[in-house]
């Protein structure tokens, strides 16, 4: 008895801050919708203007939530708010358990109307075509490096990159049998199975036989309806498809993490912390990288990523991929891009967006 008289000041001032909490969300919706209706045809997601509510707000907390917690309870929020004007709709690598969903969910929130594709190349058609407003797609691991589908489309797309989000990677065994020396076959993306190869070969029979899937919720769809199979996937795709977890965490790297890119048809404005991603085919001749590369130096302008890939239109011919810090309409990074336009053979700008933050 005495227990709950110590708790019930508590919990009253609980209930009484609750209750201005939700009167002080529903003033903040009120205000989202009418910016909403004041822009009228214009883009309902400003990347740029939520990058600047979480700073802001990672920079007002005093705690005792971490700045994490403090960022995902308000990306929800501004998630909410933006249904109301719009539900967005996200086009990305599924089925639902992927860790591509995951990304689209820790960036858009739960707010946003998510929808799977069997293939990157068909969720890059179906924003082409205006019949999702953005793709989730992922660019690059920090353990196996790029993804090659996502870049080669990059090429081709007339898409903008409108944003970025970087997701840890935690990659665990799924198998409804119990005995991991009884697992035959083990289903997998090709990337999954080599970020956890080291762990693989220590703890699974030597005859094991490893199959490569368009993306691990599929892995795991499939080891669902075979007893000796397993997959590696996400905890998300574990409980989705009811998979016991026989190991977690079964990446070789402990800070494994895959990078993705927001694509769309609206350009991102300045936001002061911005990334330029950028595709450029130099002529085949002596010093011809090396002027690229001294653009960018001789106008202060960082360069984050450098990766050559074939470009498919001949014989030996590449194109590089470049990140470099700034966004395309700041003053150093006009001048740079109209240097290397005047001398390269090709130069696509793929988008200018607000850097990731760590949430």
């Amino acid at each position: 008895m005495q227990d709950n008289e110590k708790l019930k000041p508590h919990r009253d001032a609980i209930d009484q801050i609750d209750a201005t909490i939700l009167d002080l969300l529903n003033q903040r919706a009120v205000h989202a919708r009418t910016i909403g209706e004041l822009k009228g045809s214009g883009a309902v997601y400003r990347p740029e203007r939520e990058i600047a509510v979480l700073q802001r707000i990672r920079s007002l907390n005093q705690g005792p939530l971490s700045d994490e917690a403090v960022m995902r309870l308000f990306r929800e929020v501004m998630s909410a708010c933006l249904a109301l004007e719009r539900p967005l709709n996200i086009a990305y690598l599924g089925p639902k358990g992927t860790f591509t969903e995951q990304a689209a969910i820790k960036h858009f929130g739960h707010a946003a109307c998510l929808q799977p594709c069997a293939t990157i190349d068909e969720c890059f058609r179906l924003v082409e075509a205006r019949q999702a407003d953005y793709v989730v797609a992922p660019v690059e691991n920090s353990t196996e490096g790029s993804v090659g589908r996502s870049l080669d489309l990059l090429l081709k797309t007339p898409l903008n990159a409108c944003a970025e989000v970087s997701l840890p990677i935690h990659h665990n065994l799924l198998s409804r049998q119990q005995d991991k020396g009884a697992i035959t076959k083990v289903y997998a993306h090709a990337q999954a199975l080599a970020q956890c190869q080291q762990w693989l070969h220590q703890h699974l029979p030597a005859n094991v036989h490893y199959i490569s899937v368009a993306s691990n919720a599929k892995a795991a769809a499939m080891a669902a309806e075979e007893v000796n199979s397993a997959a590696i996937a996400s905890i998300v795709a574990a409980e989705h498809y009811q998979l016991p977890v026989l190991a977690s965490h079964i990446e070789d790297e402990p800070n494994n993490t895959t990078r993705f890119l927001i694509l769309g048809h609206n350009q991102p404005g300045a936001s002061g912390r911005d990334k330029t991603s950028l595709i450029v085919s130099t002529p085949n001749k002596a010093g011809a990288v090396h002027h690229l590369l001294g653009a960018f130096a001789r106008h202060g302008i960082s360069m984050t990523k450098l990766e050559s890939r074939p470009s498919h239109g001949g014989l030996w011919e590449y194109v590089f991929f470049i990140d470099i810090e700034g966004h395309q309409q700041d003053q150093p990074v006009q001048t740079a891009l109209a240097e290397i336009m005047a001398t390269t053979l090709f130069l696509k700008v793929i988008g200018s967006y607000p850097r990731s933050l760590s949430i």
